[in-house]
């Protein structure tokens, strides 16, 4: 009679989806939890989905998310959900070996003020003194991500009237003037000082064609290496206030992955080492209709049976599906009483059948010394 193996030693997948364990915080960003009912989808080394909760997942040799299993954490890539139940399209979630590429600039927007108190100067700056009353830099980018350094100079010209020029840094002389080249662009801007402009720049006041435009931007023209650059100004005033200038501009150089962030929504996103942040997975979770008939695997996974009915994969947080904790683990649900009860069964059992074994034995053992 052989022992029987406790129903409670056997993997339940309907336990963890049903009465999940408590959830223990860690210091890693890539052990994750599940909040409600779901499961990650993970891959063996031949390529087979399979489902699993058991979310203490570390970087391997290649920068694969792995478990202790040896199961790869999928996901799809940003921008391209899965819903349904196929699994196609899914890929291993890298941590290490994304590069952010290189993107050029081409707008910017400025915010800030020109001192409606500077002095009128004359126009354009000329040598010795190369005149002018406020200059900031900005740094752009271009197609393959190197830096391309902008000077901007504003020059008060009259009351309420501003020349600003935009020259390439690379043609200055100690990061000014003289520049080998002249000014990228160059625009004359008027502010309405009135009561209804309140120092912002003015625009084309209304009335019969022709209209004359007022700038509202500087544009430097396209070359081999990077394309045409908008810088807005639209925002800049000219108020009784100290000069200030801020610039946002789009593009961006080459960077490395400085760390990742996992969000309740699975979206995995890259920090990189320049600052920036760019989403690049979002992890589904999956469930099936019958999570009872799920077919265990080795390494707490399970895979898709007849019976279980088909994947139902989703985004987390949505259908009914719970939603994912970076930094924790789901811990077992397992009810220690009663599997220490059962195991206690199994081991008398085991022990009342070797005894029987023992006791043929030796019936076995007279019979043959009675025939002797």
């Amino acid at each position: 009679m052989a022992p029987t193996i406790p129903a409670a030693w056997r993997a339940t997948p309907a336990a963890s989806s049903r009465n999940p364990g408590s959830t223990t915080f860690t210091t890693s960003k890539t052990d994750l939890a599940v909040s409600g009912s779901g499961y990650f989808l993970v891959s063996d080394t031949a390529g087979n989905i399979m489902l699993t909760r058991a979310g203490s997942f570390v970087p391997d040799a290649n920068g694969d998310l792995v478990n202790s299993a040896g199961y790869y954490l999928m996901a799809a890539p940003a921008g391209s959900p899965i819903s349904g139940s196929s699994t196609a399209g899914l890929v291993r979630v890298n941590v290490t070996q994304t590069t952010q590429q290189a993107t050029a600039s081409t707008t910017g927007a400025v915010s800030g003020n020109l001192d409606v108190n500077a002095p009128i100067l004359t126009y354009p700056p000329a040598a010795p003194a190369y005149a002018y009353t406020s200059k900031s830099s900005i740094v752009t980018y271009d197609y393959v991500g190197r830096q391309v350094t902008l000077d901007v100079y504003a020059t008060k010209t009259a009351a309420d009237t501003w020349q600003i020029d935009v020259y390439d840094n690379a043609a200055s002389t100690n990061n000014g003037f003289p520049y080998s080249s002249g000014p990228l662009d160059s625009q004359q801007f008027t502010f309405d000082t009135s009561a209804t402009g309140q120092g912002k720049l003015q625009q084309a006041s209304a009335g019969p064609p022709p209209v004359p435009a007022s700038p509202t931007s500087l544009t430097t023209p396209a070359t081999a290496n990077a394309p045409a650059f908008n810088l807005d100004l639209s925002q800049l005033t000219q108020v009784s206030a100290s000069y200030s200038f801020v610039a946002k501009v789009d593009g961006n150089a080459v960077s490395q992955i400085d760390s990742i962030d996992i969000d309740k929504a699975g979206v995995v996103s890259a920090i990189f080492q320049n600052g920036t942040k760019q989403n690049i997975y979002q992890i589904e979770l999956a469930t099936v209709p019958s999570p009872d008939n799920l077919d265990p695997r080795v390494g707490n996974a399970y895979a898709v049976s007849l019976a279980s009915g088909n994947l139902q994969i989703g985004d987390p947080g949505s259908s009914g599906l719970g939603t994912i904790e970076s930094g924790a683990l789901e811990q077992s649900n397992a009810d220690l009483g009663s599997e220490l009860t059962s195991m206690i069964e199994a081991q008398r059992g085991f022990t009342a059948n070797s005894k029987v074994f023992q006791t043929g034995d030796d019936l076995l053992e007279v019979l043959v010394n009675l025939k002797r």
